[in-house]
């Protein structure tokens, strides 16, 4: 036969045990808690690696300038080599149809990488 529970030293007295709608209640504001206190969380990590990435993209922009400055000049000197042999038209038709075919290449590579990782 089973014997009645009896409390323990130092432990809950049966008598003053909570209904269980107080304990699900407890329960779902604790969880409430947590919930608020994870997305604290990951919101403060998510603020910490935003920080630590301004910098060095605001610098890649400005390299990205710089690189776009020097594509444009190289345009331009390809320009002015061939306009004094082969005319105004001709050369900026050549160095216009270089500079495409560069970026062009360069694209389809960069689909063929795409569709290759993917």
């Amino acid at each position: 036969m089973l014997k009645p529970a009896t409390p323990e030293p130092g432990g809950p007295d049966p008598a003053e045990e909570r209904p269980i709608g107080e304990l699900v209640h407890q329960l779902i504001e604790d969880g409430k808690t947590y919930a608020a206190a994870e997305f604290n969380v990951a919101k403060a990590t998510a603020l910490a690696k935003a920080d630590a990435v301004k910098l060095p993209t605001i610098l890649l922009g400005g390299a990205f300038l710089f690189l776009q400055a020097g594509v444009v000049l190289l345009g331009m000197t390809i320009y002015a080599t061939l306009v004094s042999r082969l005319g105004p038209f001709l050369a900026g038709l050549i160095a216009t149809l270089l500079m495409l075919g560069i970026a062009g290449g360069l694209a389809r590579y960069a689909v063929k990488r795409l569709r290759e990782d993917l």
